[in-house]
């Protein structure tokens, strides 16, 4: 079993920051999550490194697409709510 160390879930945010600031630097929004998944993977090699190659990448692996999980969490959540000037308008209602 491969255990993952707390450190690990801090690289998942901090990849999201990485693919926020390449895509103010123009990257393109739909290559984000092969972005994500190439960063998670230098991460499970460079930060985690248990000694052996394959589960480093693999942990790398899992939390490039954690990363891409929480970017796109909030579009899954709430799609009905429109976006005006980056303020969430809700409904009243409700």
């Amino acid at each position: 079993m491969i255990e993952v160390e707390p450190y690990a879930a801090v690289l998942v945010p901090i990849i999201l920051g990485l693919i926020e600031v390449a895509k103010m630097l123009r990257f393109p929004k739909r290559f984000a999550p092969l972005l994500a998944l190439i960063f998670g993977i230098i991460s499970g090699i460079v930060y985690v490194d248990s000694g052996d190659l394959a589960k480093d990448i693999l942990v790398g692996i899992g939390i490039g697409l954690a990363s891409v999980g929480l970017y796109s969490a909030r579009k899954i959540q709430y799609p009905q709510y429109p976006r005006k000037n980056n303020v969430l308008k809700i409904d009243k209602r409700l």
